[in-house]
């Protein structure tokens, strides 16, 4: 197996109306396709998925932090993308963040909204919240390790299959790709971020309600420092 081998994993969640789009256009830049389906998921999704020929596993239930930590542990080697399937990412910049990886110029590339603009971020209040925690947790890991990094939160990311099990993430929702960063930095791996646009879901709603899950993003932040 090539170090340079890249899995495309994608969390879901009753993403019937998008899944199949979000996988076709990753087969373009991957290897492989592994959907990690949520036991909870009850919608087609996972007939959609069958029918493309990709790998599906499903996780415990306990939510999207969880199924990635299942994906790393099923994973040997080579590059771990991790893409939402929701549609709300660009796929087509996947290369911009593979390509780091595969020169050895860094061990982990996020996909930065504050560099790309987002559709996402903007329009309600919740949603401004939602910014500004991101800011806010950003700005503390930035101070504790000495890095000047934006995006900490979004899940588009590609990381080193190595790196990703070195990590030893326990985080069992959205706070896992705070722990990831916050990780890396205490191991002394590197991080650069590339500019990518983060599109308006296409269908539903987000399933990260900052009112109630804000305490746990704060938590992690100060169990990782």
């Amino acid at each position: 197996m090539s170090k340079h081998k890249v899995t495309v994993v994608i969390p879901a969640h009753n993403e019937e109306k998008t899944i199949a789009d979000v996988i076709t256009g990753c087969k373009k830049y991957s290897n492989e396709i592994l959907l990690v389906l949520s036991k909870h998921s009850k919608d087609k999704t996972e007939e959609i998925a069958k029918s493309t020929g990709i790998r599906i596993i499903r996780d415990n239930g306990k939510g999207k932090g969880a199924g990635m930590r299942y994906a790393i542990r099923e994973l040997q080697d080579g590059i771990i993308v991790f893409v939402d399937a929701d549609g709300s990412h660009v796929i087509k910049d996947m290369p911009k963040l593979i390509k780091p990886l595969q020169n050895n110029e860094a061990d982990m590339v996020i996909a930065s909204r504050f560099l790309g603009g987002s559709e996402e971020l903007h329009g309600t209040f919740g949603k401004f919240v939602r910014m500004f925690l991101s800011m806010a947790i950003a700005q503390i890991i930035n101070w504790r390790f000495k890095t000047a990094i934006g995006d900490t939160q979004n899940g588009y990311r590609a990381i080193k299959a190595n790196v990703a099990k070195d990590l030893d993430l326990t985080s069992d929702i959205f706070d896992i790709e705070t722990e990831m960063v916050m990780k890396c930095y205490k191991k002394g791996y590197t991080i650069i971020e590339v500019p990518s646009h983060e599109l308006k879901r296409q269908h539903g709603s987000s399933g990260i309600n900052i009112m109630k899950m804000g305490w746990r993003y704060i938590a992690t932040v100060i169990k990782n420092l």
